[in-house]
């Protein structure tokens, strides 16, 4: 069994919880920015469909 130490365990903790913070930071800028490019595209089609239904119904 091969052991690394107590300055090992501390240096991987390091490094676990720096991937986690940028996981995490990563995922949160994607939601920020990737919610405007579906929202953004979804009331423009929701837009065309209100203006079909009042041509409709003006005719």
């Amino acid at each position: 069994m091969e052991t690394h130490g107590p300055l090992g365990v501390i240096w991987v903790g390091i490094g676990l919880i720096s991937f986690y913070i940028a996981l995490i930071w990563l995922n949160s800028l994607l939601a920020v920015f990737l919610t405007p490019l579906l929202l953004i595209p979804a009331t423009w089609l929701q837009d065309r469909r209100e203006q079909k239904k009042r041509d409709a119904a003006l005719k």
